[in-house]
């Protein structure tokens, strides 16, 4: 029998306070697409994204993240997920088909850090409207419709008071995640780390925030640039709209350009990423970065992201 695997980030499940506000910062300023509204919630993918979402917004009293959700490579992945899951003592919820517009049957758990997780198979992949739908039969959506029009989701970077080693081992030995970069202090203690599934770097970060009010904290959530120029055109989009941002910037950690701006709806951190490198090697062995390499390894050049900067508005999720 194999074991179950993931084959990439699947969406995000946000909440928020200020519905229309965040649905006019991921579709109006992001660039976003809206593939359908049901129940309440808006859904919406990038241009070049396939599956039914990568986003969704739904109103409530603060922002959080519901879940954060994964797919498999194969649809018995999602029932041999749930069999070692509960075989390792992490309670599983199934999700019925439909629940979640566009998506098959699913399960839901929490992490030990309490970060709910989502994986799935089953996801419908409709195609675009006449009138948004690219010429390119390789494309979903024609790009630059709107906003700053990134192609795809790129990673989610989670933060946690928990001891961030323990969730990298979580992560590693019962979802198959492999270390990739992590930030080590006193030679002792693991401070963040970054992890992927696929040939990126990372499809999620953990780092710790020991000062954090629960244990489950998001970061930020990341889309996708095609290049340094349109990290550049972003930046002009966002001071235009008068919308506060940091970067751009290079990080040392995954050698990414960066700009962080947040939803004024939600509270919700995106940074906008291009450039990185992609991994192929199967013997890769993680890099390390000691205490004295934080300078370069947070910011080659650019804007100093500094950690007051950082620590600033991290929500629950």
């Amino acid at each position: 029998m194999k074991l179950p695997e993931i084959a990439k980030l699947g969406h995000v499940a946000l909440v928020t306070p200020d519905l229309d506000k965040s649905l006019w910062f991921f579709r109006d300023v992001i660039g976003l697409e809206v593939t359908e509204e049901k129940n309440g919630t808006i859904y919406l993918r990038a241009w070049g994204e396939w599956e039914h979402h990568s986003l969704s917004l739904t109103a409530g009293d603060r922002g959080y993240v519901d879940h954060i959700a994964w797919r498999t490579k194969r649809p018995e992945d999602v029932e041999g997920f749930a069999e070692l899951l509960e075989k390792a003592g992490t309670e599983v919820k199934w999700i019925d088909a439909g629940v979640e517009a566009g998506q098959g049957r699913a399960i839901r758990f929490k992490l030990p850090s309490q970060h709910s997780f989502e994986i799935y198979y089953d996801i419908e992949k409709p195609k675009a409207e006449e009138g948004r739908r690219s010429v390119l039969k390789n494309q979903t959506y024609k790009a630059w419709s709107r906003g700053i029009s990134p192609r795809r989701f790129d990673h989610v970077n989670i933060a946690t008071s928990m001891d961030v080693g323990d969730i990298i081992d979580y992560l590693g030995q019962q979802l198959g995640f492999k270390l990739r970069e992590y930030v080590k202090y006193d030679r002792k203690s693991i401070v963040a780390g970054w992890m992927s599934v696929t040939s990126l770097v990372h499809d999620i970060a953990v780092i710790s925030r020991p000062q954090a009010k629960t244990p489950n904290q998001l970061h930020h959530i990341s889309y996708w640039l095609d290049n340094a120029q349109d990290m550049l055109r972003a930046a002009d989009i966002l001071s235009e709209e008068g919308i506060k941002f940091v970067g751009p910037g290079k990080h040392g950690v995954s050698q990414a350009i960066y700009l962080y701006v947040k939803d004024p709806g939600s509270g919700c951190r995106v940074e906008l990423f291009s450039g990185s490198y992609l991994i192929f090697e199967p013997d890769w062995e993680p890099v390390e970065w000691a205490e004295e390499d934080h300078a370069i390894g947070n910011t080659y050049w650019g804007e100093t992201v500094s950690d007051k900067e950082l620590n600033k508005s991290t929500i629950e999720a």
